[in-house]
């Protein structure tokens, strides 16, 4: 195969930096705000659904604010998948882990920090005049405990290989062909193992959740990812045919078909 020429490379090497850096921002951003869970009915007015689910466990559309951006980054997996294969995307991955725990190390410094007298009296009383801790609230919202820290990373690392793996099998099997197919059956599998395991780890291994809400609530984060990824195969296109456009036809199936071999 014909080598790539320095303006065919620093093409390719700004799409991947663009890729990972949605990738990464994304992945670090959906930690942070993960820690909300937030009402789907709510968002329509609507009580709690209260569905009888697994053991006669009630489920409501309770969901974790990480969610509403996470199919970005699924997108964006996928993408890299397709034009710098398996090797791509476990590159990037392990790079979001360490800025994952790089990120909570910081976090946990600056939350052992002292605050300053004046900031807290600055910060005593919410809108509403209630008394206010800052400090407090800000060490609840930003800090994790270790056991949420563990079981993300592990359930991302899991389900980003997995990803990777599905995804590039895929694509020997149906070739250019059928995107939607790879990119949708290679996250349905990676997002239902992620599903189960950063519960499991989070809240069954180092909390004190039962196993049977364990089991229903991962199941309607699943439905979830399972509705986004087949709603978001348009987007997977356009997404697509921009790529191709910059690159050019023929740069874009020779950097995809190397991400094959890779």
């Amino acid at each position: 195969m014909a080598d790539i020429t320095t303006p065919a490379k620093h093409k390719k090497n700004t799409l991947f930096l663009i890729l990972c850096s949605i990738f990464l921002a994304n992945a670090l951003l959906a930690e942070l705000i993960g820690v909300k869970i937030f009402s789907a009915e709510a968002i329509f007015g609507l009580p709690g659904a209260q569905i009888p689910v697994l053991f006669d466990f009630k489920l409501d559309f309770n969901l974790t604010a990480g969610v509403v951006i996470w199919p970005i980054v699924f997108i964006s997996t996928d993408i890299i998948n397709e034009y710098f294969g398996k090797a791509g995307v476990k590159k990037i991955s392990i790079i979001t882990v360490l800025l994952i725990l790089y990120m909570f190390l910081i976090i946990s410094v600056i939350s052992a920090l002292p605050p300053a007298p004046f900031w807290l009296d600055v910060n005593s009383k919410d809108a509403a005049g209630n008394p206010f801790n800052i400090n407090y609230a800000f060490n609840s919202i930003f800090r994790q405990s270790s056991g949420i820290i563990i079981g993300s990373v592990t359930a991302f690392l899991i389900s980003q290989f997995l990803d990777a793996s599905v995804f590039h099998w895929l694509r020997r099997v149906t070739g250019s062909r059928k995107i939607w197919l790879r990119a949708t059956g290679s996250t349905l599998v990676s997002q239902l193992i992620d599903s189960l395991v950063v519960l499991f780890v989070a809240f069954y291994l180092f909390g004190n959740w039962p196993l049977k809400q364990v089991l229903a609530v991962a199941t309607i984060n699943y439905i979830y990812k399972f509705v986004v990824a087949v709603g978001l195969t348009p987007l997977l296109y356009l997404a697509h045919f921009a790529i191709d456009n910059y690159l050019g036809q023929n740069l874009s199936e020779q950097i995809q078909n190397e991400a094959v071999e890779i």
